[in-house]
């Protein structure tokens, strides 16, 4: 396991000399956004990309400096490839497509370079994991759908949410009503390959929260010890959107398994009156992370979610790091109430990697 005191003493060597840090990410998911921030405070950036998923890297050069292209995603942990990116100074930035390519052991036990962020959080986001993303929800007191522990006790309309068997980054979502409709179809998707029975027998079964969806993004810096609000966004779902848009006949007429993969996100607002539960809700959720996962969160996580009728906020997914959100730094107005500007996730991590050069204090924003 890689301790934090490991770190420091790279951190040492870091701060010796004149040459800046580099920030660094994996070439998916938010990179772009990364990388983006990191320019704007003056910081050079490496991406580490997979052959053949390159090119956004290559195009984007005023804020992409370097991309260093591998085989498979996954080869970033090799000691070459390491050694290459502490060469550079790099505080590597992790998002979902790196855990997800990177096995969580590698992570934790061989990838031994400053993470910002904390990096035993991540494993966090699996709901298979011990103290998993239900568990913190529960601790900080926040509102969850209703849990059934076996297709048995639905009784009421329920969504699933079970791994693809192709896509491994990926959940098909299906809603159900009953134990029989969730075993019918569970076969129609094992029949065309979406999911396995395996995998089905695994699912997370919860009630279906009826209401307006919304993903909170937050930032917990622990330069200042506040947790800021950062926006609003809504996803764009394929095959959802925008079969929806199709005329009810039309719809009955088609024979689609819907998946609701995430395929883009749009911002979005609330009423002034719910951001006190708003803010509430990201407080309460960075107390628990202190207690289950000491240091706690650290930088950006998002709590994804519905507000029903009764206007309740109701949370059913975490990210426990950059939320993948680029639209935030342009349509959000909440940064530019507390900043004066508006602000991306990627431009945030900038400030506070900045910051804690400036101040001396970097060993507290990495793992």
């Amino acid at each position: 396991m890689i301790t934090r005191e490991r770190i420091w003493e790279l951190i040492e060597r870091y701060e010796a000399g004149t040459e800046s840090i580099t920030v660094g990410t994996l070439g998916s998911h938010s990179a772009l956004d990364i990388a983006d921030g990191a320019k704007e405070q003056g910081f050079r950036t490496v991406v580490v990309c997979q052959r053949g998923r390159e090119l956004p890297y290559k195009t984007y050069r005023r804020i992409v400096d370097e991309a260093i292209v591998l085989d498979k995603f996954s080869e970033i942990a090799s000691q070459d490839v390491q050694e290459g990116l502490k060469r550079r100074k790099t505080v590597f930035v992790p998002h979902r497509a790196f855990s997800t390519y990177v096995p969580y052991d590698v992570i934790e036990g061989q990838f031994l370079l400053p993470l910002f962020g904390n990096r035993m959080m991540l494993r966090s986001e699996e709901r298979w994991a011990p103290k998993n993303q239900y568990h913190l929800l529960e601790k900080a007191g926040v509102r969850q759908p209703r849990k059934f522990k076996s297709p048995s006790e639905i009784d009421t309309l329920a969504i699933v949410k079970v791994q693809e068997a192709k896509r491994k980054i990926e959940r098909a979502f299906f809603t159900v009503t009953d134990e029989r409709d969730f075993w019918k179809k569970v076969e129609e998707r094992v029949s065309k390959g979406i999911i396995t029975r395996e995998d089905a027998e695994r699912a997370v079964i919860e009630e279906y929260v009826v209401g307006t969806y919304f993903n909170f993004n937050y930032f917990y810096s622990p330069l200042s010890g506040e947790v800021e609000f950062m926006g609003i966004d809504r996803r764009l779902q394929t095959n959802l959107h925008d079969f929806v848009s199709l005329p009810a006949r039309q719809q009955l007429e088609i024979d689609l398994q819907l998946q609701n993969i995430e395929i883009g996100h749009m911002g979005a607002t609330i009423r002034e009156s719910m951001l006190e539960k708003v803010l509430e809700n990201g407080i309460r959720f960075v107390k628990a992370t202190k207690e289950e996962y000491p240091p706690g969160i650290i930088g950006p996580f998002a709590l994804q979610g519905a507000v029903n009728k009764d206007q309740e906020i109701v949370i059913f997914d975490v990210s426990p790091r950059v939320p993948g959100s680029p639209v935030i730094g342009t349509t959000s107005p909440y940064t530019r109430y507390l900043y004066g500007r508006p602000m991306s996730v990627g431009q945030r991590i900038a400030i506070e990697i900045r910051g804690a050069l400036e101040t001396g204090r970097l060993k507290e924003i990495v793992t």
